[in-house]
């Protein structure tokens, strides 16, 4: 990044509009965040109808600060009535709220809040120095290279980041399929139309993801609606009093949390919630006490908030350089970007520099403007959430039907958000994920066209994709990826015969 578009970077994020769009954002994400069963996703997939009137910067700037925002505000409720705001924080709501139980609640939210901004630095400092070098090597990449990229991509989603591969497969799978509806294909030949004219088209992917992820949320909420909130009695003072103690004692824990949710959040379709997830259990076995966690220790929450939050950064390396999403939320990122002109790719860092630049901009600040929105919201958080479910479910409701209508102006995207939401939500009943399901229908698309490309490249050559030296790595790794789960069931097998 040169000096001069540096200058049109700070220009761009420091204009009064787009600083007025970042508080209202960051505003409405903790809010979102806040309320038990509202997820990020759900927050940016509402945001985006409302990004249609702006500009470039301010739009991406919206969701950015959101996203941050709500990832962090999950961890409030966890400690308060031990419901996690958003799944991120599912993985240490126990323990937070066991520390709230025992007087400790200021340090339980603190921790959380500090260590979640200094995660999404990290985050945000690898996505600046990564994200333009990995897209210098990008542009060596052909169709071959993509089609190797897309498959990798669905398969970590599938193997490597939810617990019931069949499942995944088969969420996969039904994402393919809706992303091969319509007309948008190679040859151009209506597929599943059934003679409907807005088939042809294809089915709209925002309505789609409002239904998946918020409508759904409503559902299970209403079916829940008879268990009142318990709120547990703790006096918030200064949270941030013994942060530093906390940073000196842990500071391995809070690098580790950082790098692995950086790492974590780069591999496609794994995402903030998986993150944490995987670094509370790596924080349990590395720690010199593990028999406290469960019984409210901050180690656990220093770690896995570092990790969430950095998450939210990776996310956001492949979706820029190879137009793959690292999450659910950079999906839907994805469609905003093509909408606003900045196509996702190697080339829009040369394109699109100054705007590039803006957005890392935005991330840095985002994140340091937590500090004191966040202690905000955690002072007002026990009257946010004495709010009622049943005026609550409602309201939302509502943003969601606008939000679906306002794409194509149509109600057939409210009927997708209606059908999406119900399956979405038998699907998750039954213990089927809705992110590769997702990846599928934001892939589906690019992993046809990278195929038949490369097959009529290569004359129908199968050999042709291990040719060049990058796609036979990345055909080698992602087989190794696919085949690892059966290997290893195989094997499992074989033991318990002997």
């Amino acid at each position: 990044m040169t000096l001069e578009v540096l200058q049109q970077a700070f220009a761009l994020v420091f204009d009064p509009y787009v600083l007025w769009v970042i508080l209202a954002s960051a505003a409405y994400g903790l809010f979102v965040g806040a309320i038990p069963g509202l997820t990020a996703t759900m927050a940016t997939a509402l945001l985006v109808p409302v990004t249609f009137f702006m500009p470039p910067v301010p739009a991406i700037a919206a969701i950015v600060t959101a996203t941050a925002m709500a990832i962090f505000a999950g961890d409030i409720p966890s400690c308060l009535l031990r419901m996690p705001g958003t799944p991120a924080s599912a993985a240490y709501t126990d323990e937070a709220y066991a520390m709230t139980r025992n007087g400790q609640g200021e340090v339980a939210l603190g921790a959380s809040l500090v260590f979640s901004v200094i995660g999404g630095l990290f985050g945000t400092a690898v996505l600046f120095v990564a994200a333009p070098a990995l897209a210098e090597i990008a542009l060596k990449f052909s169709s071959f290279e993509y089609f190797w990229l897309v498959i990798l991509g669905l398969s970590s989603a599938v193997f490597l980041a939810i617990g019931n591969p069949v499942k995944g497969v088969v969420s996969l799978l039904l994402g393919l399929l809706v992303a091969s509806v319509g007309l948008d294909n190679p040859a151009a030949f209506p597929r599943f139309t059934f003679g409907n004219a807005e088939l042809t088209g294809g089915l709209t992917l925002i309505p789609i993801m409002i239904g998946m992820f918020a409508f759904s949320e409503i559902l299970r909420n209403v079916a829940a609606m008879e268990r009142p909130w318990e709120m547990a009695q703790a006096n918030i003072g200064n949270v941030f009093h013994g942060m530093w103690a906390l940073t000196r004692r842990y500071p391995m824990s809070v690098l580790r949390g950082s790098a692995l949710g950086t790492a974590i959040g780069a591999l496609p379709g794994a995402g903030a919630d998986i993150a944490a997830w995987m670094s509370y259990a790596v924080s349990k076995k590395f720690s010199k006490e593990p028999e406290k966690f469960g019984t409210g220790h901050v180690e656990g929450i220093v770690e896995a908030g570092a990790a969430n939050n950095s998450a939210i950064a990776g996310a956001w390396i492949p979706a820029l350089v190879f137009g793959i999403p690292g999450d659910s939320i950079t999906a839907i990122v994805i469609g905003v970007l093509y909408i606003k002109g900045l196509n996702p790719g190697p080339t829009v860092f040369m394109e699109k520099a100054p705007e590039m630049c803006a957005i890392f901009v935005v991330f840095f600040l985002a994140n340091l403007l937590m500090i004191p929105l966040g202690f905000a919201a955690i002072k007002g958080a026990k009257q946010l959430l004495r709010a009622p479910r049943e005026l609550l479910m409602p309201v939302i409701l509502l943003f969601c039907i606008v939000g679906a209508f306002a794409i194509n102006n149509s109600l057939f995207g409210v009927l997708l958000l209606l059908v999406f939401g119900l399956i979405a939500f038998v699907m998750e009943e039954n213990g089927f994920p809705v992110a590769p399901a997702i990846l599928g229908m934001v892939l589906g698309g690019m992993l046809e066209e990278n195929f038949i490309s490369s097959m009529i490249k290569a004359d129908g050559r199968l050999l042709a994709f291990f040719e060049r030296p990058i796609a036979g790595a990345l055909g080698a790794l992602t087989m190794a990826i696919i085949a690892w789960p059966l290997a290893r069931a195989w094997l499992r097998r074989k033991r318990n015969r002997q």
